[in-house]
């Protein structure tokens, strides 16, 4: 059983498979924090300094801040005081993620595709190298002067 698992995992499209889950993992992490670090905070200052991490909706509310009031400020405020909330501000991240992500495999599939047709483009045909009697419409080599079938000569 052993001997099976170590064919089965040696077989080159499970290790390919590996390979890009592993490349698709970290890709993740790079396009994540392309946009936390380079894409949201233009937007934000374009809103008006809005954090879309930091939009949500108070469901149900917790402990009371130091202040004695039940408004929070940041999302980790009112999760540290209890509170239920809808994190939409992070779903809009998670979207804008997918879609760059989504925009970023479309271009590697495109281009793949731009290659293969290359490389798959109908070759031209290559010169006859025979011809037809006009005698007795037999294949002939293309350079005969005379049919070696019915010994006609052959004009050029």
């Amino acid at each position: 059983m052993l001997k099976d698992f170590k064919e089965f995992i040696m077989r080159g499209n499970v290790v390919d498979m590996a390979v890009g889950i592993i490349i698709g993992a970290a890709f993740g992490t790079i396009v994540s924090s392309l946009v936390k670090d380079i894409i949201m905070p233009p937007i934000s200052l374009l809103t008006g300094s809005v954090d879309f991490n930091n939009l949500f909706w108070v469901m149900k509310k917790g402990s009371a801040t130091p202040e004695g009031t039940f408004d929070y400020t940041t999302l980790d405020q009112a999760h540290q005081l209890g509170a239920t909330t809808l994190n939409y501000g992070a779903f809009i991240n998670t979207i804008i993620i997918f879609i760059i992500v989504a925009f970023a495999v479309f271009l590697l599939i495109r281009y793949i595709n731009k290659l293969r047709r290359q490389f798959e483009a109908p070759k031209a045909e290559a010169a006859p190298t025979t011809k037809e009697c006009t005698y007795c419409y037999s294949k002939i080599p293309i350079k005969a002067t005379r049919c070696p079938n019915c010994t006609s000569e052959l004009k050029a």
